[in-house]
Protein backbone atom coordinates (compact mmCIF):
# COMPACT_ATOMS: atom_id res chain seq x y z
CA UNK A 1 0.00 0.00 0.00
CA UNK A 2 2.89 2.39 0.74
CA UNK A 3 3.47 1.76 -3.28
CA UNK A 4 0.34 2.74 -4.29
CA UNK A 5 -0.74 5.90 -1.76
CA UNK A 6 1.46 8.24 -0.83
CA UNK A 7 0.78 11.29 1.40
CA UNK A 8 1.39 14.69 -0.93
CA UNK A 9 4.28 16.93 -0.92
CA UNK A 10 2.10 18.87 1.39
CA UNK A 11 1.58 16.88 3.79
CA UNK A 12 4.54 15.56 4.29
CA UNK A 13 6.16 19.36 4.51
CA UNK A 14 3.49 19.28 7.53
CA UNK A 15 4.09 16.15 9.14
CA UNK A 16 5.18 17.75 12.76
CA UNK A 17 2.07 19.26 12.54
CA UNK A 18 0.04 16.35 11.29
CA UNK A 19 2.23 14.42 14.23
CA UNK A 20 1.31 17.22 16.56
CA UNK A 21 -2.56 17.04 16.11
CA UNK A 22 -2.76 13.21 16.15
CA UNK A 23 -0.53 13.00 19.23
CA UNK A 24 -3.75 14.36 21.68
CA UNK A 25 -5.99 11.35 22.73
CA UNK A 26 -8.86 13.04 23.19
CA UNK A 27 -8.43 14.92 20.18
CA UNK A 28 -7.64 11.56 17.91
CA UNK A 29 -11.33 9.89 19.58
CA UNK A 30 -12.95 13.41 18.64
CA UNK A 31 -11.52 13.00 14.92
CA UNK A 32 -12.14 9.40 14.22
CA UNK A 33 -15.79 10.05 15.15
CA UNK A 34 -16.19 12.78 12.80
CA UNK A 35 -14.58 11.18 9.95
CA UNK A 36 -16.96 8.22 10.56
CA UNK A 37 -19.98 10.86 9.91
CA UNK A 38 -18.12 12.16 6.64
CA UNK A 39 -17.97 8.43 5.62
CA UNK A 40 -21.52 7.76 6.40
CA UNK A 41 -22.78 10.86 4.73
CA UNK A 42 -20.41 9.94 1.93
CA UNK A 43 -22.03 6.46 1.87
CA UNK A 44 -25.36 8.03 1.80
CA UNK A 45 -24.49 10.31 -1.45
CA UNK A 46 -23.05 7.16 -3.07
CA UNK A 47 -26.15 5.37 -2.70
CA UNK A 48 -28.32 8.39 -4.28
CA UNK A 49 -25.82 8.55 -7.29
CA UNK A 50 -26.83 4.84 -7.67
CA UNK A 51 -30.30 5.44 -8.31
CA UNK A 52 -30.02 8.05 -10.61
CA UNK A 53 -26.87 7.14 -12.88
CA UNK A 54 -28.32 5.07 -15.88
CA UNK A 55 -24.99 2.84 -16.49
CA UNK A 56 -25.67 -0.57 -14.93
CA UNK A 57 -21.60 -1.03 -14.09
CA UNK A 58 -21.40 2.47 -12.16
CA UNK A 59 -24.41 1.85 -10.56
CA UNK A 60 -22.94 -1.50 -9.20
CA UNK A 61 -19.66 0.19 -8.99
CA UNK A 62 -21.32 3.24 -6.79
CA UNK A 63 -22.92 0.46 -4.73
CA UNK A 64 -19.87 -1.21 -3.92
CA UNK A 65 -18.31 1.83 -2.99
CA UNK A 66 -21.04 3.01 -0.73
CA UNK A 67 -20.51 -0.34 1.20
CA UNK A 68 -16.71 0.42 1.24
CA UNK A 69 -18.16 3.93 2.56
CA UNK A 70 -20.42 2.58 5.23
CA UNK A 71 -18.13 -0.22 6.71
CA UNK A 72 -15.37 2.96 6.84
CA UNK A 73 -17.71 4.74 9.05
CA UNK A 74 -18.18 1.48 11.18
CA UNK A 75 -14.44 1.12 12.00
CA UNK A 76 -13.91 4.52 12.55
CA UNK A 77 -16.91 4.88 15.12
CA UNK A 78 -15.80 1.79 16.43
CA UNK A 79 -12.60 2.59 17.07
CA UNK A 80 -13.52 6.44 18.79
CA UNK A 81 -15.75 4.98 20.91
CA UNK A 82 -13.09 2.53 22.60
CA UNK A 83 -10.47 5.17 22.62
CA UNK A 84 -12.87 7.73 23.95
CA UNK A 85 -14.18 5.10 27.05
CA UNK A 86 -10.68 4.01 28.18
CA UNK A 87 -9.71 8.12 28.51
CA UNK A 88 -10.98 10.47 31.58
CA UNK A 89 -13.37 12.61 30.47
CA UNK A 90 -11.80 16.03 29.17
CA UNK A 91 -12.99 19.52 28.01
CA UNK A 92 -12.90 21.17 25.10
CA UNK A 93 -9.63 21.77 23.21
CA UNK A 94 -8.31 22.93 19.85
CA UNK A 95 -9.12 20.72 17.08
CA UNK A 96 -7.36 21.97 14.22
CA UNK A 97 -9.58 20.40 11.64
CA UNK A 98 -8.01 22.83 9.48
CA UNK A 99 -4.95 21.03 9.48
CA UNK A 100 -6.17 17.74 9.42
CA UNK A 101 -9.56 17.08 7.61
CA UNK A 102 -9.86 13.78 7.06
CA UNK A 103 -11.85 12.80 4.04
CA UNK A 104 -15.16 15.09 2.73
CA UNK A 105 -17.13 13.15 1.35
CA UNK A 106 -18.66 14.63 -1.62
CA UNK A 107 -17.91 17.68 -0.15
CA UNK A 108 -22.12 19.56 -0.39
CA UNK A 109 -22.25 18.08 -3.90
CA UNK A 110 -25.54 18.52 -5.37
CA UNK A 111 -25.45 14.55 -7.02
CA UNK A 112 -28.74 14.93 -9.08
CA UNK A 113 -26.89 17.80 -10.76
CA UNK A 114 -24.33 16.17 -12.14
CA UNK A 115 -23.66 14.22 -14.89
CA UNK A 116 -21.30 10.88 -15.00
CA UNK A 117 -18.46 12.00 -15.54
CA UNK A 118 -18.03 15.24 -13.44
CA UNK A 119 -19.45 12.84 -10.64
CA UNK A 120 -16.48 10.61 -11.11
CA UNK A 121 -13.77 13.20 -11.99
CA UNK A 122 -14.69 14.79 -8.40
CA UNK A 123 -14.82 11.29 -6.98
CA UNK A 124 -11.30 10.36 -7.96
CA UNK A 125 -9.81 13.47 -6.83
CA UNK A 126 -11.62 13.58 -3.48
CA UNK A 127 -10.68 10.08 -2.41
CA UNK A 128 -7.31 10.88 -4.51
CA UNK A 129 -7.02 13.87 -1.44
CA UNK A 130 -8.16 11.62 1.23
CA UNK A 131 -6.42 8.69 0.48
CA UNK A 132 -2.71 10.89 1.02
CA UNK A 133 -3.88 12.47 4.36
CA UNK A 134 -4.74 8.41 5.39
CA UNK A 135 -1.40 7.49 4.05
CA UNK A 136 0.15 10.46 6.29
CA UNK A 137 -1.92 9.65 9.53
CA UNK A 138 -0.77 5.77 8.91
CA UNK A 139 2.50 7.22 9.37
CA UNK A 140 2.28 9.39 12.02
CA UNK A 141 0.51 6.74 14.37
CA UNK A 142 3.08 4.60 14.95
CA UNK A 143 2.05 5.24 18.98
CA UNK A 144 -1.31 3.76 18.01
CA UNK A 145 -1.26 0.77 16.11
CA UNK A 146 -5.06 -0.06 16.63
CA UNK A 147 -6.01 3.66 14.97
CA UNK A 148 -3.16 2.43 12.22
CA UNK A 149 -4.54 -0.67 11.55
CA UNK A 150 -8.23 0.91 11.12
CA UNK A 151 -6.67 3.22 8.66
CA UNK A 152 -4.48 0.66 6.77
CA UNK A 153 -7.73 -1.13 6.23
CA UNK A 154 -9.03 1.90 4.60
CA UNK A 155 -6.51 2.72 2.72
CA UNK A 156 -6.97 -0.97 0.75
CA UNK A 157 -10.41 0.66 -0.25
CA UNK A 158 -8.95 3.84 -1.20
CA UNK A 159 -6.80 2.01 -4.16
CA UNK A 160 -10.00 0.26 -5.15
CA UNK A 161 -11.90 3.55 -5.49
CA UNK A 162 -8.96 5.40 -7.28
CA UNK A 163 -8.49 2.85 -9.78
CA UNK A 164 -12.29 2.76 -10.57
CA UNK A 165 -12.88 6.01 -10.86
CA UNK A 166 -10.23 6.99 -12.91
CA UNK A 167 -11.14 3.61 -15.50
CA UNK A 168 -14.37 4.38 -15.57
CA UNK A 169 -13.77 8.31 -16.34
CA UNK A 170 -12.17 7.25 -19.07
CA UNK A 171 -15.06 5.07 -20.53
CA UNK A 172 -17.82 7.35 -19.66
CA UNK A 173 -15.84 10.52 -21.42
CA UNK A 174 -14.70 8.35 -23.72
CA UNK A 175 -10.75 9.04 -23.44
CA UNK A 176 -11.32 13.16 -23.26
CA UNK A 177 -10.87 12.89 -19.19
CA UNK A 178 -9.07 16.05 -18.49
CA UNK A 179 -11.54 18.27 -18.91
CA UNK A 180 -13.85 16.85 -16.46
CA UNK A 181 -10.94 16.56 -14.28
CA UNK A 182 -10.18 20.11 -14.39
CA UNK A 183 -13.35 21.25 -14.35
CA UNK A 184 -13.25 19.06 -10.59
CA UNK A 185 -10.21 20.72 -9.63
CA UNK A 186 -11.27 24.64 -9.84
CA UNK A 187 -14.79 23.14 -8.24
CA UNK A 188 -13.06 22.22 -5.47
CA UNK A 189 -10.53 25.20 -5.39
CA UNK A 190 -13.51 27.52 -5.26
CA UNK A 191 -15.11 25.24 -2.23
CA UNK A 192 -11.83 25.43 -0.24
CA UNK A 193 -11.65 29.30 -1.43
CA UNK A 194 -14.97 29.48 0.10
CA UNK A 195 -14.52 27.78 3.28
CA UNK A 196 -11.04 29.91 3.78
CA UNK A 197 -13.44 32.81 3.43
CA UNK A 198 -15.93 31.89 5.86
CA UNK A 199 -13.13 30.95 8.69
CA UNK A 200 -11.68 34.42 7.73
CA UNK A 201 -15.00 36.08 8.28
CA UNK A 202 -15.82 34.27 11.26
CA UNK A 203 -12.04 35.34 12.95
CA UNK A 204 -12.53 38.98 12.21
CA UNK A 205 -15.94 38.85 13.23
CA UNK A 206 -15.39 37.65 16.30
CA UNK A 207 -12.29 39.97 16.96
CA UNK A 208 -14.67 43.02 15.57
CA UNK A 209 -17.16 41.63 18.36
CA UNK A 210 -14.82 42.04 21.58
CA UNK A 211 -13.15 45.22 19.82
CA UNK A 212 -16.73 46.48 20.55
CA UNK A 213 -17.60 45.02 23.94
CA UNK A 214 -14.10 45.72 25.34
CA UNK A 215 -12.97 49.31 23.57
CA UNK A 216 -16.56 51.21 21.97
CA UNK A 217 -18.95 50.21 24.75
CA UNK A 218 -16.62 51.32 27.63
CA UNK A 219 -16.37 54.47 26.40
CA UNK A 220 -19.83 55.31 25.92
CA UNK A 221 -20.68 53.91 29.35
CA UNK A 222 -18.51 56.68 30.17
CA UNK A 223 -19.96 58.89 28.37
CA UNK A 224 -23.09 58.42 29.88
CA UNK A 225 -21.83 58.34 33.52
CA UNK A 226 -20.53 61.61 33.01
CA UNK A 227 -24.00 62.91 31.74
CA UNK A 228 -25.65 60.92 34.53
CA UNK A 229 -23.51 63.27 36.90
CA UNK A 230 -25.06 66.43 35.37
CA UNK A 231 -28.27 65.43 35.89
CA UNK A 232 -30.25 67.01 38.93
CA UNK A 233 -31.73 64.71 41.59
CA UNK A 234 -35.68 64.68 41.79
CA UNK A 235 -38.39 66.26 40.16
CA UNK A 236 -37.33 69.13 37.54
CA UNK A 237 -39.84 71.52 36.50
CA UNK A 238 -41.12 71.48 33.13
CA UNK A 239 -41.13 74.54 31.12
CA UNK A 240 -43.72 76.96 30.68
CA UNK A 241 -46.38 76.12 28.77
CA UNK A 242 -46.46 78.18 25.42
CA UNK A 243 -50.04 79.81 24.37
CA UNK A 244 -52.64 78.71 22.97
CA UNK A 245 -52.91 81.48 20.12
CA UNK A 246 -51.08 79.57 17.38
CA UNK A 247 -50.52 75.59 16.56
CA UNK A 248 -47.69 75.13 17.87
Amino acid sequence: MGEVVRPSAFDRALRPLHGWVWRDPHRRARKLLRFAETEADGGRDLCRAAELTKDPLLRRLYLRHAEDEFRHAALFRARGRARLRELPRDGVRFEANWLAPGERGLDELRVADERDDSLLAFLHLSERAAAQRFALYRQVLGHDPATREVFENVLQDEAFHLTYTKTQLARVADGASRAPLWRARLGRLWKAYLRAAAALASVLGTLLLRIQYFVILPIFALLARRAARRERIGFQSTRRPSPAKSQY
